[in-house]
């Protein structure tokens, strides 16, 4: 799984026109499901995103999760996270994974995120959305779960 993690200052999803949800302070997650991804890579980026520091302390440092801060998650499915661009200029999403197995890798997601504490709010998966946001700082942070089985190499 692949999320890129915006810190924001408010945040909404819009569907059809109307407002679908809504948050305050906290993170906007967009969030994309590849082939083969497991209920392990759905804890990794839960366990990541609850605990991800990089909402301001009293001084001002980046130094809080959202768990710290009563902070919440706007978490959009977005499979175009999985494109592949190596070649030619349409992007290739044969790596993301079907749409009913995404969906459940998703909501799990959520609930996974909620179980820890923090407040969730979701867009409708496939559906098409507008989603407006006040970046914070700006801050934002790429998660890959796919990362942390395969150990970086040092510059």
């Amino acid at each position: 799984m692949r999320a890129v993690i915006q810190r924001v200052t408010r945040a909404a999803v819009h569907i059809g026109g109307l407002e679908h949800s809504a948050i305050g302070p906290g993170f906007v997650v967009l969030a994309g499901v590849a082939r083969g991804d497991q209920e392990a890579d759905v804890t990794y980026l839960a366990d990541k995103v609850a605990n991800l520091r990089v909402l301001a302390d009293d001084a001002g440092r980046m130094n809080r999760s959202v768990l710290d801060t009563g902070g919440e998650v706007l978490l959009v499915s977005q499979f175009t996270l999985i494109a592949d661009t190596r070649k030619g200029r349409r992007p290739s999403f044969i790596g993301a994974e079907a749409p009913d197995r995404a969906a459940r890798l998703i909501e799990d997601l959520g609930e996974a995120l909620i179980a820890r504490g923090v407040p969730v709010r979701t867009g409708i998966f496939q559906a098409e959305m507008k989603v407006e946001l006040v970046n914070d700082g700006p801050v934002t942070i790429v998660i890959d779960s796919h990362d942390r089985r395969t150990p970086r190499r040092q510059a």
